[in-house]
């Protein structure tokens, strides 16, 4: 910055200075601070009473977090990662102020984080505890729970991300009946139905007549989202008497064993759904996590039974019924006129003819998933796409479809995010879409459209300008080499996360090509970059992790690597890095912000490399040379 700009900035006055900056988030704060001496004394001031601290990219440590979370009476949101803190942590982290707190990744926590929540936060109205106590060596407590539940009385939202399953089941319903009166959504991690079903019963109470019931738990609750063991009749119909306010349901299980029928979903149970008439927003959805299997007791006449009470349903989730067929499915379509949003997953049945004849509903779909319905082909895509406003189409493992279906597809100019994994299209069809909706697209994946090639990435990109494309997935593509990547950085591509795992002639090449390029010509190399995906692609040698050092990337937050290669050189580049995520296992890497399909698109990454810097400032000479000597001890 010019020192006549930095005179200028002293005269204005530090409190109209701060005004602004408080306008702003952590990261950007942060991206200020490092421009000079001004910000930075500014930001460290502002900290102090900045409404809102947000920090969930990267994990810091405790001796980082700790000067950036100052005594603070007005911080009213606190969301951050916790992967690299502990119960240490507690004192610094939970602020009476607060009234929206969410950490994720507490593995390291134990239960004294819920009861410390409980009698530090009392005004807390959103909390959300992901991972807790998952490392080994952690426990927590029923108690833990009672202190949470009993003293934060003003929650209206809770998550609990992690296995309640193993409260004593004794006192666990007990203990919910000191919840909020105000906890109108609840998520949890993982429950067992039977838990599940006796939380909800209303049983006789302990202090009152046999005939006397109490009344059901938790009966403001409008949203219940669960993951649990078993989806049955049982707990479904306990949820829809019990909860009469309910207007959005999602439950989904993944058995680990074939469910019996006492423990499963059937047609009975899909009758009980809708009680009260409320319900806008239905998904049930049988995992294939832990073993393939699905809702086998559930036919056509359970969803007709259903959709009688579903006439304004607008969201409807299906996965694993595999005995439903286009009578069924298009039973929903003609039913619910205000729906918007269609997922069917592992539709064995489900055929074109249910779309046949969508045109002549009144349906305006914006979201359509249909993974893993292999019996769809071209057709079905031709008349689905008379709902111009989709903007969200999950096509994955449909084998059918081919370039035809592209064609169709291409005519979609609102479509943000587009899935076409396992598909049978080919260069061709790609091309497509570059006349089409490339210009729209936010997220885009082909993995393991085994046909495509280099020339998919030109009928892409050629002649396309102002692209939107954020996240760009090739994995698994055996004839995608490092041509079509340099085709790629060659267009300047503004991609957040590109995946390329499993792509045996992708090599060195393509990452020199990815760092050296330049989205916009006043950032860094490979700048737009925040997820690499390159595990066990044929051609990575130890000249590409040279390239993986700063200053390149310098927003890269997750790498994916093939970790028996070059072991040395992976653990000097995570030390080097260490807000760098790197993977070597073969895991998924990054987060999916389509899990939320009604939220936004994309994470917001870019100010992390200023937050980077800010939080490391002067630590950097040491971690490149160690960088340096594990580079020459491979050589």
């Amino acid at each position: 910055m010019a020192s006549g700009s930095l005179e200028s900035l002293d005269r204005l006055p530090t409190a109209l200075l701060a005004t602004i900056m408080t306008k702003l988030d952590v990261s950007s704060i942060c991206s200020l601070a490092v421009t000079c001496r001004t910000f930075s004394s500014c930001a460290s001031h502002i900290l102090s009473f900045l409404p809102h601290f947000h920090i969930l990219d990267i994990s810091p440590t405790m001796e980082l977090i700790k000067p950036l979370l100052p005594p603070n009476p007005h911080l009213k949101s606190l969301k951050l990662n916790c992967g690299q803190l502990s119960d240490s942590s507690i004192e610094l982290l939970l602020r009476p102020s607060l009234q929206e707190l969410c950490l994720h990744n507490c593995a390291d926590f134990s239960g004294k984080l819920l009861s410390e929540i409980g009698s530090r936060c009392k005004d807390l109205r959103s909390l959300y505890l992901g991972s807790v106590a998952e490392k080994r060596g952690r426990a927590i407590h029923i108690s833990d729970l009672e202190e949470l539940l009993g003293g934060c009385t003003q929650l209206e939202a809770l998550n609990l991300m992690f296995d309640i399953s193993l409260f004593l089941r004794h006192n666990f319903a007990r203990v919910w009946t000191l919840a909020s009166e105000k906890l109108t959504s609840l998520e949890i991690g993982y429950i067992s139905s039977v838990m599940v079903t006796e939380l909800l019963s209303p049983n006789v109470g302990p202090h009152q007549c046999p005939n006397q019931i109490r009344p059901s738990v938790l009966p403001g609750i409008q949203k219940l989202s669960l993951s649990v063991d078993y989806i049955t009749d049982t707990m479904v119909g306990t949820i829809s008497k019990g909860l009469i306010l309910l207007t959005h349901l999602e439950l989904r299980d993944a058995p680990l064993i074939e469910p019996r029928v006492t423990f499963d979903l059937t047609n009975s149970g899909l009758q009980q759904i809708n009680q009260h008439g409320r319900l806008k927003h239905l998904s049930l959805v049988r995992s294939q996590e832990f073993l393939i299997t699905y809702f086998k007791r559930v036919n056509d006449l359970g969803i007709l039974l259903m959709a009688d009470k579903c006439a304004n349903m607008e969201s409807i989730c299906l996965g694993g019924f595999c005995r439903v067929t286009d009578s069924g499915f298009k039973t929903i379509l003609h039913s619910c006129s205000n729906l918007y949003k269609l997922k069917v997953s592992h539709g064995s049945q489900l055929t074109d003819l249910v779309f046949h004849d969508i045109a002549a509903t009144s349906l305006s779909l914006t979201h359509v998933s249909l993974g893993w319905c292999n019996l769809l082909t071209n057709h079905a895509i031709r008349s689905l796409v008379c709902n111009l406003d989709l903007k969200v189409l999950d096509l994955r493992d449909c084998k059918n479809l081919g370039d035809e279906a592209l064609r169709a597809i291409g005519s979609l100019c609102k479509l943000k995010m587009l899935l076409l994994d396992g598909s049978d299209i080919t260069d061709v069809g790609m091309a497509y879409l570059q006349h089409g909706i490339i210009g729209s697209l936010v997220s885009l994946s082909v993995r393991g459209c085994k046909k495509l090639t280099d020339k998919c990435i030109s009928a892409l990109f050629d002649g396309s300008y102002k692209l939107q494309l954020q996240e760009l997935d090739l994995s698994n593509l055996p004839n995608l080499s490092d041509n079509g990547v340099l085709t790629l950085a060659k267009h300047r591509v503004p991609i957040a996360e590109l995946r390329m795992r499993q792509c045996p002639l992708i090599g060195d090449t393509s990452v020199m090509a990815l760092a050296s390029m330049q989205v916009d010509d006043d950032r860094g190399h490979g700048s737009s970059l925040q997820l690499l995906d390159l595990y066990n692609c044929g051609g990575i040698t130890q000249l590409s992790f040279r390239w993986l050092k700063k200053p390149y990337f310098p927003r890269l937050r997750w790498l994916g690597v093939t970790g028996s290669v070059n072991r040395d050189i992976v653990d000097a580049l995570a030390r080097n890095r260490p807000f760098l995520h790197v993977a070597c296992r073969g895991e998924e890497i990054g987060t999916d912000p389509w899990n939320d399909l009604d939220g936004s698109y994309m994470h917001d990454y870019e100010e992390l490399d200023e937050l980077e810097r800010w939080l490391q400032e002067g630590e950097d000479e040491s971690d490149d040379e160690e960088m340096d000597d594990a580079d020459m001890l491979m050589g």
